[in-house]
Protein backbone atom coordinates (compact mmCIF):
# COMPACT_ATOMS: atom_id res chain seq x y z
CA UNK A 1 0.00 0.00 0.00
CA UNK A 2 1.38 3.97 -1.36
CA UNK A 3 2.34 5.36 2.16
CA UNK A 4 0.52 8.63 3.10
CA UNK A 5 1.99 11.86 3.79
CA UNK A 6 -0.01 14.89 4.46
CA UNK A 7 2.41 17.09 3.78
CA UNK A 8 5.58 16.28 1.61
CA UNK A 9 8.57 17.90 2.77
CA UNK A 10 10.66 19.19 0.49
CA UNK A 11 13.75 16.96 0.25
CA UNK A 12 16.99 16.62 -2.26
CA UNK A 13 17.81 13.46 -3.69
CA UNK A 14 21.91 13.17 -4.44
CA UNK A 15 22.90 10.17 -6.41
CA UNK A 16 26.29 9.51 -6.83
CA UNK A 17 28.56 8.05 -9.54
CA UNK A 18 29.79 4.29 -10.04
CA UNK A 19 29.40 3.28 -13.90
CA UNK A 20 26.88 0.53 -13.96
CA UNK A 21 27.00 0.15 -10.58
CA UNK A 22 24.80 3.46 -11.06
CA UNK A 23 21.94 2.12 -12.08
CA UNK A 24 20.58 0.62 -8.65
CA UNK A 25 19.45 4.59 -8.43
CA UNK A 26 17.00 3.66 -11.68
CA UNK A 27 15.32 0.73 -9.20
CA UNK A 28 15.63 2.70 -6.33
CA UNK A 29 13.59 5.68 -8.04
CA UNK A 30 11.18 3.23 -9.17
CA UNK A 31 10.50 1.96 -6.04
CA UNK A 32 10.20 5.40 -4.17
CA UNK A 33 7.38 6.11 -6.88
CA UNK A 34 5.85 2.73 -6.18
CA UNK A 35 5.65 3.27 -2.34
CA UNK A 36 3.75 6.81 -3.11
CA UNK A 37 6.82 8.63 -1.50
CA UNK A 38 6.85 12.18 -3.06
CA UNK A 39 9.27 13.36 -5.33
CA UNK A 40 12.43 15.55 -4.58
CA UNK A 41 12.54 19.17 -4.74
CA UNK A 42 16.13 19.37 -6.05
CA UNK A 43 18.11 16.51 -7.67
CA UNK A 44 22.05 16.15 -7.63
CA UNK A 45 23.89 13.68 -9.24
CA UNK A 46 27.73 12.87 -10.46
CA UNK A 47 28.35 10.63 -13.33
CA UNK A 48 26.19 7.87 -13.77
CA UNK A 49 24.01 9.63 -10.92
CA UNK A 50 23.96 12.48 -13.31
CA UNK A 51 22.54 10.69 -16.21
CA UNK A 52 19.48 9.38 -14.44
CA UNK A 53 19.51 12.02 -11.86
CA UNK A 54 19.14 14.32 -15.07
CA UNK A 55 16.53 12.41 -17.48
CA UNK A 56 14.66 11.89 -13.84
CA UNK A 57 14.13 16.21 -13.34
CA UNK A 58 13.65 16.16 -17.08
CA UNK A 59 10.70 14.35 -17.41
CA UNK A 60 10.90 10.78 -17.18
CA UNK A 61 9.64 8.56 -14.83
CA UNK A 62 11.40 6.14 -12.58
CA UNK A 63 9.24 3.33 -14.14
CA UNK A 64 9.90 5.24 -18.13
CA UNK A 65 13.91 5.30 -16.84
CA UNK A 66 13.96 1.16 -15.63
CA UNK A 67 12.42 0.50 -19.23
CA UNK A 68 14.60 2.07 -21.36
CA UNK A 69 17.47 0.47 -19.56
CA UNK A 70 16.08 -2.79 -19.80
CA UNK A 71 14.43 -2.25 -23.24
CA UNK A 72 17.43 -0.17 -25.19
CA UNK A 73 20.30 0.24 -23.24
CA UNK A 74 23.06 -1.61 -24.72
CA UNK A 75 26.63 -0.05 -24.13
CA UNK A 76 28.06 -0.61 -27.64
CA UNK A 77 25.42 1.95 -28.71
CA UNK A 78 26.53 4.37 -26.74
CA UNK A 79 29.93 4.22 -28.05
CA UNK A 80 30.90 6.08 -31.25
CA UNK A 81 34.09 4.06 -31.60
CA UNK A 82 34.41 0.56 -32.86
CA UNK A 83 36.65 -0.64 -30.27
CA UNK A 84 33.86 -0.82 -27.55
CA UNK A 85 31.45 -2.98 -30.11
CA UNK A 86 31.85 -6.17 -28.24
CA UNK A 87 29.90 -8.02 -25.26
CA UNK A 88 30.30 -8.62 -21.78
CA UNK A 89 32.40 -6.23 -19.04
CA UNK A 90 34.50 -3.34 -20.70
CA UNK A 91 37.17 -4.25 -19.12
CA UNK A 92 37.52 -7.23 -21.56
CA UNK A 93 38.20 -4.28 -23.94
CA UNK A 94 41.73 -3.59 -22.06
CA UNK A 95 42.98 -7.22 -23.97
CA UNK A 96 42.84 -6.27 -27.41
CA UNK A 97 45.18 -3.30 -27.51
CA UNK A 98 42.98 -1.11 -29.46
CA UNK A 99 42.55 1.00 -26.17
CA UNK A 100 46.19 1.58 -26.06
CA UNK A 101 46.48 2.44 -29.27
CA UNK A 102 43.69 5.24 -29.10
CA UNK A 103 44.81 6.73 -25.74
CA UNK A 104 48.09 7.48 -27.03
CA UNK A 105 46.53 9.46 -29.91
CA UNK A 106 43.33 11.08 -28.44
CA UNK A 107 42.44 12.78 -24.85
CA UNK A 108 39.97 10.10 -24.83
CA UNK A 109 39.35 6.53 -26.59
CA UNK A 110 35.50 7.31 -27.32
CA UNK A 111 34.74 10.83 -28.35
CA UNK A 112 31.40 10.90 -26.85
CA UNK A 113 29.49 12.60 -29.55
CA UNK A 114 26.77 9.41 -29.75
CA UNK A 115 26.46 9.49 -26.03
CA UNK A 116 25.38 13.14 -26.24
CA UNK A 117 23.11 12.79 -29.01
CA UNK A 118 21.31 10.32 -27.12
CA UNK A 119 21.23 12.03 -23.84
CA UNK A 120 19.97 15.28 -26.02
CA UNK A 121 17.02 12.89 -27.62
CA UNK A 122 15.87 11.58 -23.79
CA UNK A 123 15.96 15.16 -22.40
CA UNK A 124 13.84 16.12 -24.98
CA UNK A 125 16.93 19.03 -26.00
CA UNK A 126 15.76 20.70 -22.29
CA UNK A 127 17.85 23.23 -20.29
CA UNK A 128 18.56 22.37 -16.67
CA UNK A 129 16.36 25.95 -15.83
CA UNK A 130 13.18 24.41 -17.82
CA UNK A 131 13.27 21.09 -16.09
CA UNK A 132 10.76 20.06 -13.74
CA UNK A 133 12.99 19.37 -10.64
CA UNK A 134 15.73 21.64 -9.89
CA UNK A 135 18.60 19.60 -11.14
CA UNK A 136 22.41 20.23 -10.30
CA UNK A 137 25.39 17.94 -11.67
CA UNK A 138 29.49 18.18 -11.20
CA UNK A 139 32.54 17.89 -13.11
CA UNK A 140 36.03 18.58 -12.90
CA UNK A 141 37.83 21.41 -14.99
CA UNK A 142 41.21 20.13 -15.39
CA UNK A 143 42.77 23.29 -17.20
CA UNK A 144 41.32 25.60 -13.55
CA UNK A 145 41.99 22.08 -11.55
CA UNK A 146 38.77 23.19 -9.75
CA UNK A 147 34.77 21.77 -9.36
CA UNK A 148 32.45 23.16 -11.65
CA UNK A 149 28.52 22.59 -10.57
CA UNK A 150 26.02 22.80 -13.53
CA UNK A 151 22.33 24.37 -12.52
CA UNK A 152 22.05 26.07 -16.11
CA UNK A 153 22.26 25.64 -19.48
CA UNK A 154 21.85 22.66 -21.56
CA UNK A 155 21.03 19.20 -19.28
CA UNK A 156 22.33 16.65 -21.52
CA UNK A 157 25.87 18.62 -22.81
CA UNK A 158 26.06 19.17 -18.61
CA UNK A 159 26.09 15.49 -18.06
CA UNK A 160 27.85 14.36 -20.65
CA UNK A 161 30.62 16.31 -19.19
CA UNK A 162 29.75 14.83 -15.96
CA UNK A 163 30.18 11.48 -16.95
CA UNK A 164 33.72 12.22 -18.89
CA UNK A 165 35.61 9.48 -17.35
CA UNK A 166 39.12 9.37 -18.16
CA UNK A 167 40.90 8.07 -20.56
CA UNK A 168 37.72 6.40 -21.24
CA UNK A 169 35.66 9.85 -22.44
CA UNK A 170 37.01 12.75 -24.29
CA UNK A 171 36.90 15.53 -21.75
CA UNK A 172 34.35 18.12 -23.17
CA UNK A 173 36.02 21.53 -24.32
CA UNK A 174 33.73 24.42 -22.70
CA UNK A 175 35.64 27.71 -23.92
CA UNK A 176 38.71 27.34 -21.68
CA UNK A 177 37.13 24.90 -19.78
CA UNK A 178 38.72 20.57 -20.47
CA UNK A 179 35.88 19.00 -18.31
CA UNK A 180 36.21 15.42 -16.94
CA UNK A 181 33.51 13.23 -14.74
CA UNK A 182 32.57 14.88 -11.44
CA UNK A 183 33.61 12.05 -9.38
CA UNK A 184 37.60 13.44 -9.45
CA UNK A 185 36.43 15.63 -7.31
CA UNK A 186 33.25 14.99 -5.79
CA UNK A 187 31.46 11.44 -6.32
CA UNK A 188 28.60 12.29 -3.99
CA UNK A 189 27.63 15.79 -4.62
CA UNK A 190 25.74 16.49 -1.33
CA UNK A 191 27.61 19.43 -0.35
CA UNK A 192 26.71 21.61 -3.76
CA UNK A 193 22.90 20.23 -3.40
CA UNK A 194 23.05 21.33 0.48
CA UNK A 195 24.38 24.58 -0.72
CA UNK A 196 21.16 24.81 -3.58
CA UNK A 197 18.90 23.62 -1.42
CA UNK A 198 19.14 26.69 0.88
CA UNK A 199 17.73 29.21 -1.98
CA UNK A 200 14.99 26.85 -2.05
CA UNK A 201 14.08 26.21 1.37
CA UNK A 202 15.26 22.59 1.47
CA UNK A 203 17.15 21.28 4.47
CA UNK A 204 16.85 16.88 4.13
CA UNK A 205 18.99 15.37 1.72
CA UNK A 206 18.37 11.43 1.10
CA UNK A 207 21.67 9.81 -0.99
CA UNK A 208 22.07 6.78 -2.96
CA UNK A 209 25.55 5.29 -2.52
CA UNK A 210 26.12 2.20 -5.17
CA UNK A 211 30.11 2.43 -4.52
CA UNK A 212 31.35 0.31 -1.43
CA UNK A 213 34.80 0.36 -0.96
CA UNK A 214 36.62 -3.42 -0.90
CA UNK A 215 40.29 -3.78 -0.21
CA UNK A 216 41.82 -6.08 -2.47
CA UNK A 217 44.88 -8.53 -3.19
CA UNK A 218 47.66 -6.99 -4.08
CA UNK A 219 47.96 -9.82 -6.65
CA UNK A 220 45.01 -8.81 -8.52
CA UNK A 221 46.77 -6.03 -10.00
CA UNK A 222 47.64 -7.18 -13.44
CA UNK A 223 48.11 -4.54 -15.55
CA UNK A 224 48.70 -0.50 -16.28
CA UNK A 225 45.23 0.13 -16.88
CA UNK A 226 43.60 -2.10 -13.50
CA UNK A 227 46.26 -0.17 -11.52
CA UNK A 228 44.39 3.29 -13.08
CA UNK A 229 41.43 2.51 -12.76
CA UNK A 230 42.35 1.29 -9.18
CA UNK A 231 43.71 4.92 -8.64
CA UNK A 232 40.38 6.66 -9.70
CA UNK A 233 38.81 4.00 -6.81
CA UNK A 234 41.30 4.87 -4.01
CA UNK A 235 40.95 8.75 -5.18
CA UNK A 236 37.58 8.75 -4.42
CA UNK A 237 37.13 6.82 -1.73
CA UNK A 238 40.12 8.62 0.33
CA UNK A 239 37.88 11.84 -0.43
CA UNK A 240 34.76 10.46 0.42
CA UNK A 241 36.49 9.94 3.84
CA UNK A 242 37.50 12.88 4.52
CA UNK A 243 34.49 14.61 3.45
CA UNK A 244 32.16 12.42 5.60
CA UNK A 245 31.02 15.51 8.21
CA UNK A 246 29.33 18.72 7.85
CA UNK A 247 27.62 19.81 4.71
CA UNK A 248 28.99 16.50 2.81
CA UNK A 249 27.04 14.45 5.33
CA UNK A 250 23.27 13.72 4.07
CA UNK A 251 20.52 12.99 6.44
CA UNK A 252 19.66 9.46 4.93
CA UNK A 253 22.77 7.62 3.16
CA UNK A 254 21.29 4.53 1.19
CA UNK A 255 23.90 2.14 0.25
CA UNK A 256 22.74 -0.60 -2.57
CA UNK A 257 26.28 -2.36 -3.94
CA UNK A 258 27.35 -5.55 -4.45
CA UNK A 259 30.40 -6.78 -6.17
CA UNK A 260 29.37 -6.09 -9.62
CA UNK A 261 32.30 -3.96 -12.07
CA UNK A 262 31.34 -0.25 -12.53
CA UNK A 263 31.86 -1.24 -16.42
CA UNK A 264 29.67 -4.57 -16.52
CA UNK A 265 26.54 -3.06 -17.96
CA UNK A 266 25.49 -7.41 -18.52
CA UNK A 267 23.39 -6.99 -14.58
CA UNK A 268 21.39 -4.33 -15.25
CA UNK A 269 18.29 -5.85 -14.37
CA UNK A 270 20.08 -7.28 -10.62
CA UNK A 271 21.17 -3.78 -10.29
CA UNK A 272 18.01 -2.72 -11.04
CA UNK A 273 16.13 -5.00 -8.72
CA UNK A 274 18.94 -4.33 -5.96
CA UNK A 275 18.50 -0.38 -5.89
CA UNK A 276 14.25 -1.28 -5.69
CA UNK A 277 15.16 -3.69 -2.52
CA UNK A 278 17.14 -0.75 -0.85
CA UNK A 279 14.40 1.43 -0.70
CA UNK A 280 12.18 -1.37 0.19
CA UNK A 281 14.15 -2.92 3.21
CA UNK A 282 14.85 0.63 4.06
CA UNK A 283 11.09 1.47 5.23
CA UNK A 284 11.59 2.43 8.82
CA UNK A 285 14.52 5.03 7.60
CA UNK A 286 12.33 6.33 4.96
CA UNK A 287 9.14 6.74 7.16
CA UNK A 288 11.58 8.53 9.61
CA UNK A 289 13.16 10.51 6.70
CA UNK A 290 9.57 11.58 5.52
CA UNK A 291 7.89 12.43 8.54
CA UNK A 292 6.28 15.60 9.32
CA UNK A 293 6.38 17.80 12.26
CA UNK A 294 7.03 16.68 15.62
CA UNK A 295 6.24 13.33 15.22
CA UNK A 296 9.00 13.22 12.19
CA UNK A 297 11.25 14.84 14.18
CA UNK A 298 11.15 12.98 17.28
CA UNK A 299 11.31 9.26 14.80
CA UNK A 300 14.73 10.69 13.66
CA UNK A 301 15.87 11.73 16.68
CA UNK A 302 15.09 8.23 18.08
CA UNK A 303 17.16 6.64 15.29
CA UNK A 304 20.08 8.92 15.92
CA UNK A 305 19.57 7.82 19.43
CA UNK A 306 19.05 4.28 19.00
CA UNK A 307 22.59 4.26 17.94
CA UNK A 308 22.31 3.48 14.01
CA UNK A 309 24.51 6.43 13.80
CA UNK A 310 25.17 10.25 14.45
CA UNK A 311 23.83 13.84 13.37
CA UNK A 312 20.92 12.84 11.81
CA UNK A 313 23.01 10.30 9.42
CA UNK A 314 21.51 7.04 8.99
CA UNK A 315 22.70 4.19 7.20
CA UNK A 316 21.30 1.45 5.30
CA UNK A 317 23.90 -0.90 3.91
CA UNK A 318 23.42 -4.25 1.76
CA UNK A 319 25.64 -6.65 0.79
Amino acid sequence: MPLRINKPPKYSLVLCGGGARGLVHAGFLCALEEAGYPPPSLVAGTSMGAIIGGLYASGMSGKEIRSYIMEELDISNFMESSVFKIDGPIGKLFQTGQIIGHAATRPGVDSGDKVLQILEKLSKNKNIEDCEIPFLCNAVDLCAGEEVIFRSGSIARAIRASMSFPFIFKPVIDGERCLVDGGVADNMPVKSAREAGRELGIKRILAVDSRRWRCIPSGSLKNGISVVMRCFDAMIHVSETAGESGLARPNLLIRASDKTSVYDFSRKKELMELGEAAAVQSRTELEAFFGNGLKGSLSRRKKISSGIDIEGYYKTQMH
